[in-house]
């Protein structure tokens, strides 16, 4: 009986082998991600700061003007890390591949928590992290729908600011752990899109098609960083800057205590 049962259990292997490679199925997304799935999302945001509060408290360029114009994307199906790849998951790769630690490890060492982000990671480290994992970066796009869904909302968890669900504003003095502040999640189930650490994804800085505003900054010299940071000081405590459709940039190479990342697969 033994005997026909592994027979059997042959059979079936063979038998869904076989299916997968007639019909194409894919095979089964890596741990620890969330479905986006396929359709469209609104991307970007048309409003103005009129009563110029960005001068105000002492930013260089007007909000949300490098968002605009608000338009319709259609994405296809995907995966994206439910949280910030973390500093006990950075390691392994660390160790593994024998890719150099951030400058802030002590003799391999993280500072902080197992479960903190991942940070003072430049691009290229992320990006050899999610290559690692046979992953990669997310697109803005792929970014942007993940954390606000398909209804366009301001914040990962609705149109109201509410620092309970969220790291931002100095309000915990530096990095939390991932995962946190699950009443923040997005449509979706992924977790702390917005504060905590913000994000690098893998476009360069550029204008969206039909923008009507002029940045000496747009090309290939900065990345794109979403989701905002936890806060620190002066105007980067504001909660303009965890918006969904809020975008920051930094020098590829730069590093910094509160930009990590996270992966989408598939490549």
């Amino acid at each position: 009986m033994p005997l026909l049962t592994g027979r059997l259990n042959t059979r079936h292997f063979l038998l869904l082998t076989a299916f997968i490679l007639l019909t194409g199925c894919k095979s089964p997304p890596p741990e620890e991600m969330a479905l986006i799935p396929a359709g469209e999302f609104t991307m970007g945001s048309n409003e103005v700061d009129r009563e110029a509060k960005a001068l105000q408290y002492g930013s260089k360029k007007p909000w949300y003007a490098n968002e605009r114009p608000e338009r319709k994307v259609s994405l296809p199906e995907y995966y994206i890390d439910r949280t910030e790849v973390a500093n006990k998951k950075y390691k392994e790769f660390v160790d593994a591949t024998k890719h150099a630690a951030p400058p802030d490890w002590a003799n391999g060492a993280y500072p902080g928590s197992p479960d903190n982000p991942a940070v003072n990671v430049t691009w290229a480290d992320a990006s050899a992290y999610c290559e690692w994992k046979d992953k990669r970066l997310p697109t803005e796009q792929e970014w942007e729908k993940a954390a606000r869904g398909a209804d366009g909302r301001r914040f990962p968890w609705g149109d109201d600011f509410d620092i309970k669900k969220v790291n931002t504003m100095g309000e915990y003095q530096g990095i939390t752990p991932v995962g946190m502040f699950p009443e923040g999640k997005s449509p979706y189930g992924v977790l702390d899109m917005a504060g905590n650490a913000q994000e690098w994804t893998a476009d360069w800085y550029k204008p969206y098609p039909g923008s009507d505003y002029n940045d000496k900054d747009y090309g290939e010299k900065f990345r794109v960083i979403r989701g905002g940071g936890w806060g620190g000081m002066g105007h980067y405590t504001l909660q303009v800057y965890v918006r969904s459709a809020f975008r920051s940039t930094a020098p590829p190479e730069g590093r910094f205590n509160d930009v990590g990342f996270r992966c989408v697969w598939p490549k």
